[in-house]
């Protein structure tokens, strides 16, 4: 597969360039509650239309948040719900692309009447490549920085970030990693991770890849409580044997990792 070809790169800053109108959800947002809480994360969603692999992997403070955010389905493509994220529309979403959807008319199904829509950070990506990501558009000042980038075959997001580098990190081991797609998918993480990722902390990982003519998940794997997540799961990843991994050799750990300076938070 051809590297470093990208189709589309969005950022998106929730706190540069927005006028009145548009600072008042989040000034609103800010005192409701999130229902299943704030899945402060950054996830990559990706696919191989030329073996039908597909997969995503996430990172976060947020507990067990490879149980949540992502949901894969052979022959059919991958979808990350997660800020205010809704667990209930993982399968749903994957039921709406099985069904011919394309992956905008999805994000307009699930978005359309939903009260906190402004809270949601989503992203979904076909068996064919077609990928679509949107963002929080009122997210309250803790979930800075947020953002996205969408290349060919993949897409990649995140929210309560150190910063943009996370997001470009992960795109560009992505799109430079050789190896099998969960290779590539466990090398952006490990990217996302050494620029900063979550600037809270790295509680839990998780990746989930499904292959065509394999029933449920070809490949996952979790890390649901750690103080080093992304770290601890690539390296049960480099001792783990499955077909679903390639020449990938793993990831030394970060030579200069980065050190969060933003102040805690509550969420």
């Amino acid at each position: 597969m051809p590297r470093q070809i990208p189709i589309l790169v969005t950022f998106l800053f929730a706190a540069v360039g927005c006028d009145a109108q548009q600072q008042a959800p989040s000034r609103a947002a800010s005192t409701a509650v999130a229902p299943h809480g704030i899945t402060a994360t950054f996830s990559i969603v990706a696919v191989d239309p030329e073996t039908g692999i597909c997969g995503a992997a996430v990172a976060s403070k947020y507990p067990a948040v490879g149980k949540v955010v992502p949901y894969v389905r052979p022959g059919v493509g991958a979808f990350c719900t997660q800020h205010w994220h809704e667990p209930a529309w993982g399968e749903r979403a994957l039921d709406l692309l099985e069904a011919g959807q394309a992956p905008e008319e999805v994000l307009a199904t699930l978005l359309k009447d939903d009260p906190r829509r402004e809270q949601r950070q989503l992203a979904i990506i076909d068996i064919q490549g077609r990928a679509a990501n949107r963002n929080p558009s009122a997210a309250s000042q803790p979930s800075l920085y947020w953002g996205g980038m969408t290349g060919r075959y993949y897409a990649c997001q995140g929210n309560t970030l150190a910063g943009r580098e996370v997001v470009v990190a992960m795109a560009k081991a992505y799109e430079e990693t050789e190896g099998s797609l969960t290779d590539r998918l466990m090398a952006a993480l490990v990217a996302a991770d050494c620029a900063g990722g979550d600037h809270r902390g790295r509680l839990a990982a998780g990746i989930r890849v499904a292959k065509k003519d394999h029933a449920g998940y070809w490949f996952e794997l979790y890390v649901d409580e750690s103080d080093d997540a992304v770290a601890e799961l690539a390296k049960k990843y480099q001792e783990t044997t499955h077909a679903a991994k390639g020449r990938w050799p793993g990831a030394a750990p970060c030579p200069k990792r980065f050190k969060n300076t933003r102040p805690p938070t509550a969420d």
